[in-house]
């Protein structure tokens, strides 16, 4: 029986371990060329390895792991042809096929850490050349029968994002709920810290703050769903400075790792509401996320092709300067930009609101080219693995394809932030103003952005408000020469 070849996104026992699988040997690769390739997050890093060499110790003699330079030198020393699932990349598997037709590797079969298939995507899509995640989201929820009453949705609603979207509360430093949980660190991660010394990064060492293993997934759901999930829905769109984690789950990481089954995690949040635990709104708004959002994401990411990370529908070309790409949060005077880089320098994660509307719209608002903007969001984030990036970043948050992915661009100026914030009241800018030594960057950005994209936006029933306002400014010119000249964010 030919061993089973695991990715490192591939780790859970949902892929080595069923019927058909628990009996073969598992190969598992360090490959010194993939860790080296790019210069990934510290604590991106970690998490590879440790998700790894956790798995590998708790199979035991059952697995061989190999360092090597390469995949194939690591496949050679093995010595006989592997099975692997569909890896999660278009480079990753143009490489599975080269090797299987050198012979290093038998079978090529679905990938199993997804709740739908690739083909039963395909099928669903049918000749849709856009997508609305409305229309997948529901035929995902019929599909798995999740917060479903017969045919109808729980509650008599699909979307309940409307009691989702509260500001955070005023006054306070925090939410108040019980704090994520936290692994504990063991000579495993303490080995792997060692041997990563040398290996050139990005973004601060720290503690590992995600689970790694199917033992600790399923205690991080656990005590999402028992302590932080009723908080979730009203406050997913909020950012507090002094509270990063809020009260989001942080189950992206074992999610996207192949540790936690998304369906696993749904269950647990339904059965939350079915059991008066949790109110329908924060349980729908979680299982949007994991069985709408993420998987919607994986199938697009497959659906717009290789060729998808090259568009740029707004012709942005400017490169991403070095205080952003090496992190340097302190050199940042916004309150809000600078809390969203030390997040990443520190942690490598931010939840989605800090990464579209802080750091996609500054983005998005500067035209920084887009493709980097993707290669910087999937090396610098924890959690960011090829897939996740493109219809993320490329589609939603800059709008490059075009409207393949959304049907508008998502830029606000300064006042969107302050009301979803805590940040602007100890701000050094006022996001009430767009002329001045104090003006917001992100309220003056808008209207550069706006008057640069006026034909695009005038053209879109969504944006055309914002191009007849523009037309409004009295003092349009002065804001355009300051933007064009600001030097300091």
């Amino acid at each position: 029986m030919e061993p089973l070849w695991l990715f490192a996104d591939q780790l859970g026992p949902h892929v080595h371990a069923t019927e058909e699988m628990r009996d073969r040997e598992v190969v598992l690769i360090e490959s010194a060329r993939a860790l080296r390739r790019r210069r990934f997050h510290r604590q991106k890093l970690h998490l590879v390895l440790s998700g790894m060499r956790h798995l590998a110790a708790e199979l035991g003699d059952r697995a061989r792991y190999v360092r090597a330079d390469t995949y194939r030198e690591a496949l050679e020393q093995v010595g006989e042809p592997v099975v692997v699932h569909e890896p999660s990349s278009f480079a990753a598997a143009e490489l599975v096929e080269r090797l299987r037709k050198d012979g290093l590797v038998a079978e090529i079969r679905p990938t199993p850490v997804f709740a739908l298939s690739r083909a039963e995507f395909t099928e669903w899509a049918g000749d849709r050349e856009k997508f609305r995640m409305e229309d997948f989201y529901r035929a995902q929820r019929e599909r798995f029968d999740v917060l479903m009453d017969g045919s109808e949705p729980v509650g008599g609603k699909w979307n309940l994002d409307a009691e989702n979207r509260e500001p955070p509360p005023r006054g306070k430093a925090t939410l108040g709920v019980v704090g994520p949980w936290q692994p504990t660190e063991d000579e495993i991660d303490e080995e792997v810290r060692r041997d990563l010394a040398d290996v050139p990064s990005v973004g601060s060492d720290g503690p590992r703050r995600f689970a790694i293993t199917p033992d600790e997934a399923q205690e991080a759901l656990r005590h999402f769903v028992r302590h932080r999930l009723g908080a979730f829905g009203p406050y997913e769109d909020a950012i507090l400075e002094q509270d990063w984690a809020m009260a989001h789950s942080l189950l992206s990481v074992p999610l996207n790792h192949g540790v936690l089954h998304p369906l696993d995690a749904v269950h647990a949040a339904e059965q939350a509401y079915r059991d008066g635990d949790a109110p329908l709104a924060s349980v729908e708004g979680f299982v949007r996320q994991v069985l709408g959002w993420r998987e919607y994401v994986w199938q697009l990411y497959w659906r717009f092709g290789k060729g998808y990370t090259r568009r740029n529908a707004l012709r942005a070309h400017t490169p991403l300067p070095e205080w952003w790409t090496e992190l340097a949060a302190d050199s940042v005077t916004a309150a809000c930009l600078r809390s969203a880089l030390e997040g990443v320098r520190d942690r490598g994660w931010v939840h989605h609101i800090p990464r579209l509307m802080v750091l996609g719209n500054h983005a998005l608002q500067r035209g920084y080219r887009p493709a980097e903007l993707n290669e910087w969001f999937r090396t610098a984030f924890v959690d960011g693995f090829e897939w996740v990036m493109p219809p993320n970043v490329i589609g939603m948050s800059q709008h490059a394809d075009g409207g393949m992915m959304a049907t508008k661009p998502y830029s606000s100026g300064g006042a969107y932030i302050n009301r979803m914030s805590d940040h602007c009241g100890g701000c050094e800018y006022d996001p009430k103003k767009r002329v001045g030594d104090d003006a917001c960057p992100f309220t003056a950005g808008y209207w550069q952005w706006v008057h640069r994209h006026r034909d695009l936006l005038a053209d879109n029933n969504r944006t055309a408000r914002a191009v007849a306002s523009m037309d409004r400014l009295s003092d349009l010119d002065v804001v355009l020469e300051q933007e064009s000249a600001r030097e300091r964010f």
